[in-house]
């Protein structure tokens, strides 16, 4: 690619040269003379006088000392710039086109236009995939699964009975969508009922019998999720995921969990059953949202916090139990201020024997 196409794909502004080209881009430490060396952050324009590369891209305003580049192009908005740039580069999963002879697909199953399906592929009676699915290796699609156009299964990937998923979505490797809810009750009162109830254990888990879970997943447009999540179909309703949600790796939803549309969802985030996420919320790496909260439109949560209750729009929570960003600071500070306090108190109450009985 030519510096000049890419000013242009990233709406940036070339210095020097646009006519020299370069094969891949790179970080600036391992990039060869024929790359782009990627140095969008400080740090790292600093690192461009040890790299082999003559092209960079940095980041607009960016000083690049003399000589060490023969020609870059400056971009305004870095990480949005990143996005077209791999895209550009990106390279799509290798993937036979047509049907693998040890794949097995019901006769009832209705497969659109330029499927591919991989090796040991198995989809179930009543199952429709759309036109130009992608669908690799030992995935299980179950009976009256519906897959919109053009979506993207990785090696392994589980879709159960009657789960919908929208055009365009990706699902990485090991995807479980639709296992049963994980949703029992005890014939008499047990220990959680009498746990929320006030506090203490008065009953006992005698026996544990499944509340069975009758509803679906439905997945919306244009969603992406991470290897080893795991989504449970809801109880009476679906469970929900909006369209454009992102959610990574190792992520549990529970059962009729309703979340909206362009969601962050980071590694490790566990939501208990029939929580409600707004859309646009962001819930950072191993937060844990508990049955029936609700966080509201555009909320952030921060790494490793608790939500139980209600969270309101366009908020920012930290901690454990998860408070609002002030509130937190403010505790943290107050505890880092502790130490003097005690040895305050400690002062007072030595001066307070030191001082004579009053007569």
């Amino acid at each position: 690619m030519k510096l000049s196409a890419l000013a242009h794909l990233l709406d940036g502004q070339v210095h020097g040269d646009g006519d020299l080209d370069f094969e891949r881009p790179a970080h600036p430490d391992h990039a060869g003379a024929g790359d782009l060396a990627v140095a969008m952050q400080p740090e790292l324009v600093e690192r461009l006088a040890g790299s082999a590369a003559r092209v960079g891209l940095v980041a607009t305003g960016a000083q690049v000392p003399d000589g060490v580049l023969d020609a870059w192009v400056s971009v305004g908005r870095p990480r949005y710039a990143l996005h077209h740039l791999t895209t550009a580069f990106a390279q799509a999963p290798s993937l036979a086109p047509g049907l693998h002879p040890t794949a097995v697909v019901d006769p009832s199953a209705e497969i659109g236009e330029d499927v591919a399906l991989g090796a040991f592929v198995v989809v179930g009676a009543g199952a429709r995939l759309g036109r130009g699915c992608r669908i690799q290796s030992h995935v299980s699609i179950g009976a009256g699964a519906r897959l919109g156009a053009d979506c993207l299964l990785y090696p392994g990937v589980r879709i159960g009975e009657r789960v919908v998923v929208g055009d365009r979505a990706i699902l990485h490797a090991n995807v479980c969508l639709g296992a049963d809810g994980f949703s029992f009750v005890t014939p008499e009162p047990g220990t959680v009922e009498s746990a929320k109830a006030s506090g203490k254990v008065a009953g006992e888990n005698q026996a544990l019998v499944r509340i069975h879970s009758l509803g679906a997943v439905v997945v919306g447009d244009d969603v992406e999720i991470g290897a080893n999540t795991c989504i449970d179909r809801g109880t009476l309703a679906d469970t929900r995921i909006g369209a454009g949600t992102k959610i990574d790796n190792l992520v549990m939803i529970g059962h009729n969990v309703e979340v909206g549309r362009s969601c962050l969802l980071c590694g490790q985030v566990g939501i208990a059953g029939s929580a409600v996420i707004g859309n646009g919320v962001v819930l950072a790496g191993g937060v844990g949202v508990a049955d029936h909260a609700r966080i509201g439109d555009f909320a952030v949560i921060g790494a490793r916090s608790g939500v139980s209750g209600h969270v309101p729009p366009k908020s920012v929570w930290l901690g454990y139990p998860a408070v609002p960003k002030e509130q937190m600071v403010e505790t943290y500070m107050l505890t880092r201020r502790l130490k003097t306090l005690f040895k305050d108190v400690a002062e007072l109450k030595k001066r307070g024997r030191a001082c004579p009985s009053p007569t």
